[in-house]
């Protein structure tokens, strides 16, 4: 029997870049195909041979399947995709919904007894998205026939209001146990959505218990989260728990977490985990094909951009759990066919905006990506735009994780740059912001951001890669001493003048004060710009295209290498 609830507690009180090596992959040719998964075998007729049910239902034995998406962000159709191979990375296509509608479909047919649920992060990334504000996700969302939703960080970029509509529309069930209310005066009042769910098959009963990251309104515009109130996991999380063990007799206990793998990874090893098998995790983009054993569950998190799902099948004997398997599965469009009545639809809803997306507005000679944490040729070709269009001392790019590459070129032999890929990159067109800040401020603020990226707790890292900079050099140690990170800095080639005051330019964040820029608080002479990020990079890409943004070493990582893939260190887990 599925069943939802919506009781929250009364009280929570228990508890230089390497160019030539890294480039020189990039510039390579596509790589082979991969297989979906590394335990799919393929037919003589190129189709998956999906695994059969090896013991067969008859009511308590067989197998259930569970499988995750997360982090997809409107990329409704296949994309380049960058994989780290042999030491270098390699593009092939991947994802699309009429494909991964056909990997559910194939894993349905095969078991039934199947339970297919999403982390987080449905309704942003793209320009369909932002025309329809999310609402062309929906209908897609729906005929995919998911089980199970976890709002994530940025399903609140269109406020409460459409956030609550957006997740309303959707057929499935939601939870979350962490996002309640705002009674107006900063005081928690209902949770917004059930805070879990439980689904019975085989004689065995699962609950799956959800947490966003309560991070939102710090990491993101402050306005968007406005109404709403975020707490820890760990504020509620052994009450839950309990609850599902002891009164719904929950044979496996699952966390749908939406905080990123290094704070999942912290949350398994808290005791306050106890009695949770699985967290299913998602917001960083990581790709876990093994799972992460911790002291209290294992941890897994199935990478972004609709590129992978991740596979958990329990075999079932006489009503018990007997084993588990998981694995990662790649959504090759090659092995996984369109299903047409998906591919119907997303032409159905898309056909209005399409000659506006696929609008190509300039060229690239490199792929662009935004996977290393230190620098990258997207946010590079956004700081080249900003340098060059505002003229500051310095240029600032969010350290944002999403978009998926781009390495595939037209018939000119460049990379094409469309409308919808520019809201791909920066889905939210900000206004440009320039103030004015000191060397003293600039100190004190990278060792705050380079803490939030490399806290050797992993529990204090915070948002997403490395923030991006143009016209300030930073050698850097990034798993050195808090606060004592930063080795050298310059500004135009000079050393950084504790008393000097500089101009910066970057984003304006809604709802940011004008004496904040970039995070940085207390800047002075704070002033919006008339124009926005799209339009900087549209009058640049018409200038210069084709650009070679490649990165500029500005960020000199001295501990580890320029070719850094994820924040996570001290548990066997590699990004590829």
């Amino acid at each position: 029997m599925e069943q939802q609830h919506d009781h929250p507690p009364s009280s929570t009180g228990r508890r230089k870049f390497l160019r030539n090596t890294l480039l020189t992959g990039l510039g390579a040719g596509i790589a082979p195909l991969a297989l979906p998964g590394n335990n799919t075998t393929v037919s003589e007729t190129g189709d998956p041979v999906m695994p059969e049910d090896t013991n067969p239902s008859d009511g308590t034995n067989g197998t259930i399947t569970l499988l995750q998406t997360t982090d997809v962000h409107c990329q409704i159709h296949p994309h380049d995709e960058l994989f780290w191979e042999n030491n270098q990375a390699v593009f092939r296509k991947t994802a699309g919904y009429a494909h991964l509608a056909t990997l559910f479909d194939q894993v349905r047919k095969h078991n039934p007894n199947t339970f297919i649920l999403d982390t987080g992060d449905m309704f942003q990334g793209s320009e369909l998205s932002v025309k329809t504000t999310g609402k062309a996700i929906t209908p897609i969302l729906n005929a995919l026939g998911y089980d199970l939703y976890l709002p994530g960080n940025w399903e609140v970029v269109y406020y409460k209001k459409a956030m609550q509509t957006l997740l309303g529309g959707l057929h499935a069930p939601k939870v979350c146990a962490n996002m309640y209310h705002d009674t107006g005066e900063g005081k928690k009042g209902e949770l917004i959505f059930p805070p879990y769910y439980t689904w019975s098959r085989l004689g065995i009963k699962i609950g799956f218990l959800g947490y966003t990251d309560p991070l939102v309104p710090l990491r993101q515009s402050p306005n968007y989260s406005k109404g709403i109130i975020y707490t820890k996991p760990e504020e509620n999380l052994a009450y839950y728990v309990n609850i599902m063990r002891e009164q719904e007799q929950c044979d496996l206990v699952i966390i749908l977490a939406h905080l990123g793998l290094s704070q999942q990874i912290a949350l398994a090893n808290m005791s306050e985990c106890s009695g949770v098998d699985y967290i299913f995790g998602g917001d960083t983009h990581e790709r876990v094909r093994e799972p992460i054993v911790c002291q209290y569950a294992k941890v897994v998190e199935p990478g972004a951009f609709g590129s992978f799902v991740g596979r958990l099948d329990l075999t079932v004997k006489a009503g018990k759990i007997t084993s588990h398997r998981y694995e990662l599965l790649e959504v090759d469009p090659h092995q996984y066919k369109a299903k047409k009545e998906i591919s119907s639809l997303l032409e159905k809803i898309e056909t209005p905006f399409t000659s506006e997306i696929e609008k190509v507005v300039g060229y690239s000679t490199v792929p662009l990506y935004r996977y290393f944490v230190v620098e990258n040729t997207i946010d590079t070709l956004i700081l080249d735009a900003l340098a060059w269009k505002v003229g500051t001392d310095i240029a600032l790019s969010n350290g944002f994780r999403f978009c998926p590459p781009r390495s595939t070129p037209d018939g000119s032999g460049n990379i094409p740059i469309t409308e919808g890929y520019l809201f791909d990159m920066l889905p939210v067109d900000a206004t440009v912001r320039t103030a004015k800040v000191t060397g003293a401020q600039l100190l004190t603020w990278l060792e705050k951001e380079l803490h939030n990226v490399f806290a050797k707790d992993a529990s204090k890292r915070f948002g997403g890669w490395l923030v991006k900079f143009k016209g300030m050099e930073v050698a850097f140690n990034a798993f050195g001493e808090q606060g004592k990170r930063v080795q050298k800095v310059t500004v135009g080639g000079q050393p950084l003048d504790p008393t000097r005051t500089y101009s910066a330019c970057a984003c304006e964040r809604d709802g940011d004060p004008e004496t904040t820029l970039c995070r940085i608080p207390n800047v002075t002479e704070g002033k919006n710009m008339p124009f926005t990020l799209h339009r900087v990079l549209k009058e640049y890409l018409s200038k210069y295209s084709p650009v070679t943004p490649l990165p500029h070493g500005a960020a000199n990582i001295l501990d580890a290498p320029a070719t850094l893939l994820s924040q996570v260190s001290g548990v066997a887990y590699n990004f590829r």
